[in-house]
């Protein structure tokens, strides 16, 4: 089992039975596991983070019409099936982890129609880790006890980002 597979798994076993999981009681009942795309290699990537040349901040609307405030720290830009892409990279209010809401082409099809969340890592000597494969839906997805900030436009790509978590399915999945 790789290292992917254990996240995974650990990660069921927290939405299914730990007391901190964004998953009511009633739907813990009926939990089954979440649903991913295959392990994609090639959208794990080590790219390099374009400082702005003006670091402002930015409200972000959430899913329950609050405003969160992020600062705008810099910009990725990569390719996906030869398409370019562009990402914003921001900085947590609390100015300790970094917080990159994406959406894109398969966004309210095959993955959360509000977009999936990344923490990048930063990797030594430069750069960032930027692993699609472990894109997650925030929390609102799964009932409305929960706010998350809702991707900026600036983050919504055209392009297909074929890796991480997909839409909920199951009869324990948020229903409006």
């Amino acid at each position: 089992m790789n290292d992917l597979e254990q996240f995974r798994q650990a990660k069921n076993r927290f939405f299914g039975s730990d007391p901190h999981s964004p998953l009511t009681p009633k739907q813990k009942d009926g939990f089954t596991g979440l649903s991913y795309f295959p392990e994609n290699t090639d959208l794990r990537l080590e790219i390099d983070l374009e400082m702005l040349d003006e670091q402002d901040t930015i409200a972000i609307q959430t899913s329950t019409g609050d405003v969160q405030e992020y600062l705008r720290w810099g910009c990725f830009r990569f390719e996906i099936d030869g398409q370019q892409a562009e990402l914003t990279l921001y900085l947590a209010p609390e100015g300790n982890s970094y917080f990159l809401p994406f959406s894109d082409a398969t966004s309210g099809q095959e993955t959360y129609g509000a977009g999936r969340y990344l923490e990048v890592e930063p990797l030594p000597g430069g750069g960032f880790l930027v692993d699609f494969n472990i894109a997650y839906n925030p929390y609102c997805a799964y009932n409305q006890f929960w706010s998350c900030p809702i991707t900026p436009q600036e983050n919504r790509l055209n392009v297909r980002i074929e890796a991480g978590e997909k839409i909920p399915d199951g009869e324990w999945v948020r229903h409006e």
